[in-house]
């Protein structure tokens, strides 16, 4: 531990990798991230309910955290942060007080996914040894060089000579879209002047840089339970009220709900189970579902109406059912401002020969949480991806990085927050009319 980050991206990265953990179950990560920051030395550090109000929370688990506990407690995480994450209130906010200069926020995420990572030769973390060592689950999103960033940015900035108040939020549950909230509604969101998040990969190669993201995709996860009566499927089919059936005409229908002239929409209906028998008319019917928007008010066009459609198949069918808005994300673009900064100071880093001021998404992201609250408070936001050759997509069991990219990433981030502190107040750009438009929020009719 008395070895700086900055010598050690590597292998600090590597050691996240074998310890994954999903959202909210984040209790070793956390607590192996506590460590590394300590010994950076802050002046402020908040854990968990600390760092956030957990009723802010969203995708929370009802059950299966005890076991992750456990997991972390035999790694030698610390009990008494344990504690302190009891209930899943897992995540940290580290903060450097430097004295007078603007208030600068850097969020990464620190979760994994459920994915049981390749154990062929041809994979490196499987033939170096760094592979997962949890059975089912992954950092197959690049989470562990997020993280490994922040510790190395914060420790860059912590050994200069930088005057303002740096703010890094370690946030738990990206891949449910359950952590921004509850981090964006803190008390350490406010007042900030900037703010940046940042991805790797996404499919933008190593020395690639995109310097902001548009049109990320507002998204919900919704859960539907549609509850019905049991009945003999020879016997007597007409005294049931069929769930199954009722689910199979939501899910079709779904599918129907017509497009926006305002933008682009998706629903997708993920997971669906029902039934017991095949001689049972299905009582009970439950689907995992999502919907997103090109805007924030086009997604709740296509929430609104994939509930309607799911309480209609139940009533339809004499079921009843339950519709419940588990998570979701707003649509928040980066600052023209922002992308300016960044493309600069990306330019001049070694090993970076091409600089995008800008990148459509095409997928989500609870980041914007933030990066909402900042622009509506009249600061700027920057949604950068640093590129990394990665042999397959995101979300795969062999997903892994070029790890060249990990001192690009340390260099973007520090030589971004260096430069917002040399050159606030960064002045908004306004568009020729004079006025801010909000058409990630806009209304929609239907």
């Amino acid at each position: 531990m008395s070895e700086p980050v900055r010598d050690r991206l590597v292998t600090l990265r590597r050691s996240l990798h074998r310890h994954p953990e999903p959202a909210w179950r984040e209790f070793y990560t956390t607590a192996r991230l506590v460590e590394e920051i300590r010994a950076i030395g802050v002046d402020e550090l908040a854990v968990g309910p600390d760092a956030y109000d957990p009723a802010d929370r969203m995708a929370v688990p009802d059950k299966d955290l005890e076991p992750w506990v456990e997991r972390a407690r035999e790694r030698g995480a610390d009990a008494a942060l344990l504690e302190r994450m009891a209930g899943g209130n897992t995540g940290a906010v580290a903060v450097l007080e430097r004295g007078e200069g603007p208030t600068i926020g850097l969020r990464v995420d620190i979760d994994a996914l459920f994915i049981e990572e390749s154990t062929d030769a041809a994979h490196d973390p499987a033939s170096e040894g760094f592979r997962s060592e949890i059975e089912e689950t992954m950092h197959a999103c690049g989470h562990d060089v997020h993280m490994t960033w922040g510790l190395a940015a914060l420790e860059r900035i912590a050994d200069s000579d930088f005057a303002g108040r740096l703010v890094v939020f370690f946030q738990p549950a990206e891949e449910v879209s359950g952590g921004g909230c509850p981090m964006a509604k803190s008390e350490f969101a406010e007042g900030l002047d900037y703010l940046l998040a940042v991805h790797v990969g996404l499919d933008h190669p190593t020395g690639e840089v995109v310097a902001g993201i548009e049109k990320p995709l507002a998204m919900c996860h919704v859960d539907a339970t549609i509850e019905g009566s049991a009945a003999h499927a020879g016997k007597a089919p007409n005294e049931g009220a069929n769930a199954m059936h009722a689910m199979g005409t939501a899910i079709e229908n779904a599918y129907g709900i017509p497009r926006h002239a305002d933008g682009m929409t998706r629903v997708n209906i993920g997971r669906a189970e029902a039934g017991t028998a095949s001689n049972i008319i299905a009582e009970r019917a439950h689907m995992e579902c999502e919907a997103r928007g090109e805007t924030t008010a086009l997604m709740e066009y296509v929430k609104r109406r994939l509930e309607r459609t799911v309480k209609s198949a139940a009533t339809m069918h004499d079921c009843r059912a339950d519709v419940e808005v588990v998570s979701e994300s707003p649509r928040a673009d980066s600052d023209l401002e922002l992308q300016t900064v960044v493309s600069e100071v990306a330019t001049d880093v070694d090993g970076i020969d091409s600089v995008l001021p800008a990148a459509e998404f095409g997928a989500s992201e609870d980041a914007t949480f933030l990066m909402d609250r900042v622009q509506r408070a009249g600061g700027l936001a920057s949604y950068l991806i640093v590129g990394t050759d990665h042999p397959t997509s995101h979300h795969t069991p062999t997903f892994d990085v070029d790890e060249t990219s990990l001192e690009h990433g340390v260099a973007v981030l520090v030589g971004a927050i260096r430069a917002l502190e040399r050159r606030h107040p960064v002045a908004h750009a306004e568009p020729e009319d004079g006025s801010r438009t909000d058409v990630a929020n806009a209304e929609v009719d239907g």
